[in-house]
């Protein structure tokens, strides 16, 4: 079982998909079977799906970070990139992976060559600062991420997923459940200091969404959007949370793509202007 020791007693799982020196790096809870970042690899890119702190099979804790815990993420990413000798990256991820990106392209900006951030909001702090795994763990009624899609490729793909998922909750030791990381940005307290931090972020963004997200909801892109000085952002409708992700995996691995060719073939987050 592979594992890259980030700090003293903190261990990470990972998995390695393709190879050469393109990077693709995500930390998040999982990775679905079919899912858009697992996808890159087959696109040239060499990617590492690492699973963050207290969460799977990589080390359990009981301690809780506050406000740090996005902080804390962040640094796991680039500690893990540096033992494996790498030194710049793009950094995909979705939901609270999405989070993480947002720490790392604020704290360790020169590594990054890219941040794709899939439903990644980030949440308005005004609205409150518990996860949206922790309010369904406490029994708090939520909405429910994804409308109905009338696709059977969909909905088989949807299958194979929740499967996933199911056999992960099932397995979810206590010291998971109880963990609660909040939402990205906290330490910044209020919405107006959420949009100062993220006017800082200069790495070429691509956010992609769905009208129908309640969590990373279109007015929250939107505002990123406005914020974030070089970026680009694609709103689908009728799909919601899980869209990007594991749902219409081929259009966003696609969108990621011409995206990454721009940014790696002119450093902008759009082709290359031809005049006359």
């Amino acid at each position: 079982m592979p594992l890259m020791e980030v700090e003293k007693g903190i261990e990470l799982f990972y998995e390695e998909l393709g190879e050469g020196d393109k990077y693709i790096l995500s930390l998040m809870q999982d990775f679905p079977p079919q899912s858009s970042t697992r996808a890159m690899a087959e696109e040239g890119y060499h990617v590492f799906l690492i699973t963050n702190r207290g969460m799977g099979k990589s080390t359990h804790v009981t301690e809780d970070y506050g406000n740090e815990w996005y902080n804390i993420f962040a640094d796991d990413v680039v500690h893990f990139a540096d033992r494996m000798g790498i030194d710049r990256f793009v950094y995909m991820g979705c939901s609270h992976g999405a989070g993480t990106g947002w720490h790392i392209a604020l704290r360790h900006p020169e590594r990054l060559i890219a941040l794709v951030a899939m439903v990644g909001g980030p949440h308005n702090l005004d609205e409150g600062n518990w996860s949206y795994r922790s309010r369904l763990e406490a029994g708090i009624k939520m909405p429910p991420m994804n409308p109905y899609i009338d696709d059977e490729a969909v909905q088989r793909r949807n299958a194979v997923n929740q499967a996933y998922a199911k056999e992960l909750r099932d397995a979810m030791s206590p010291e998971e459940k109880a963990m609660d990381y909040r939402r990205p940005l906290a330490y910044c307290g209020t919405e107006a200091a959420l949009q100062e931090e993220l006017r800082k972020i200069k790495t070429p963004t691509l956010m992609i969404g769905c009208i129908e997200d309640p969590i990373s909801r279109p007015d929250l892109m939107l505002r990123t959007a406005q914020c974030i000085p070089n970026g680009k952002t694609i709103l689908y409708s009728t799909f919601g949370h899980s869209g990007p992700y594991s749902q219409f995996v081929e259009e966003t691995v696609h969108e990621a793509c011409y995206f990454l060719k721009n940014v790696e073939e002119t450093g902008r987050v759009y082709e290359k202007v031809v005049s006359g």
